[in-house]
């Protein structure tokens, strides 16, 4: 997206067309309905103004707007903190399929909390734990499922966590980053230049951390729990390997329509 910012606070749009052109025009495919978010947002024409500017220069919506929609949830975002995505929604499907009943969460490599926090919202009464390695992703995150009672943790994936979950977590999911080092620099200049290097890259393949993970996380689980972690459908076949060699029960979930693909396993 081209940083090009033809508002200034003394020519600020008042009208949702006026937003949604200016937006149109810097490359943004959605404006319109863009432009209603950020209307929505403020409460003076500087403030608009000033928004617009950051969206025009490339910022992604919700680092613009301070929150991601996950689920039904406004998910607090900041600058330096991974966004969650749509299709991660397809996930916390696949972990309420499969422990519908579960009482221990833990959401690994959490960013900014918000499948920790679907899920929560989701099962009700839930213990609820997320780690993350970055201090800005935890400090995000904290706002994020400390209203549902959560756990907040520093550190590098199983490190982080409390000793007493080891063999009690009915829904572990991590989603670790996948992108081969290699392909950082494919990826679209809002992830690229706006969200941390550690929740993107994946090792030379991309499955550096999920097979971290993989291979401690029968320990945490209780019997009967899952292990999820999205994937691309190029990794998948590797991903369930990986899963197998853990001794899990393993089994990969597409959604077609979310782009979304995602592995399970399960502990006997």
């Amino acid at each position: 997206m081209p940083p090009l910012s033809p508002l200034t606070p003394s020519s600020s749009p008042s009208s949702r067309a006026s937003v949604a052109a200016a937006l149109r025009a810097a490359g943004c495919v959605f404006a319109e309905d863009e432009a209603e978010l950020l209307l929505a947002a403020i409460r003076t024409p500087d403030e608009l103004a000033a928004l617009v500017d950051r969206r025009i220069a490339g910022e992604p919506l919700e680092l613009v707007l301070g929150w991601a929609e996950f689920r039904g949830l406004r998910i607090a975002v900041e600058p330096g903190v991974f966004v969650p995505r749509r299709r991660t929604e397809f996930l916390v499907e696949q972990a309420l399929a499969h422990v519908p009943g579960a009482g221990v969460v833990v959401d690994l490599c959490c960013g900014s909390g918000a499948v920790g926090a679907a899920l929560a919202a989701a099962l009700g009464s839930v213990e609820l734990h997320a780690a993350d390695i970055d201090p800005a992703a935890v400090r995000c995150a904290r706002r994020n499922i400390l209203g549902a009672g959560g756990h907040m943790h520093t550190g590098d994936l199983f490190e982080a966590l409390p000793g007493d979950l080891r063999g009690r977590v009915d829904i572990l999911a991590a989603n670790v980053p996948y992108v081969p080092t290699d392909e950082i620099g494919l990826l679209p200049a809002e992830a690229r230049d706006h969200e941390p290097l550690v929740a993107l890259d994946g090792g030379p393949d991309g499955l550096d951390l999920l097979r971290r993970v993989t291979s401690e996380a029968p320990g945490w689980l209780a019997p009967g729990g899952c292990l999820l972690i999205e994937t691309s459908e190029r990794q998948a076949p590797a991903a369930v390997e990986a899963f197998t060699r853990a001794g899990l029960r393993t089994r990969p979930a597409v959604s077609e329509e979310g782009y979304a693909h995602v592995v399970i396993g399960t502990k006997s």
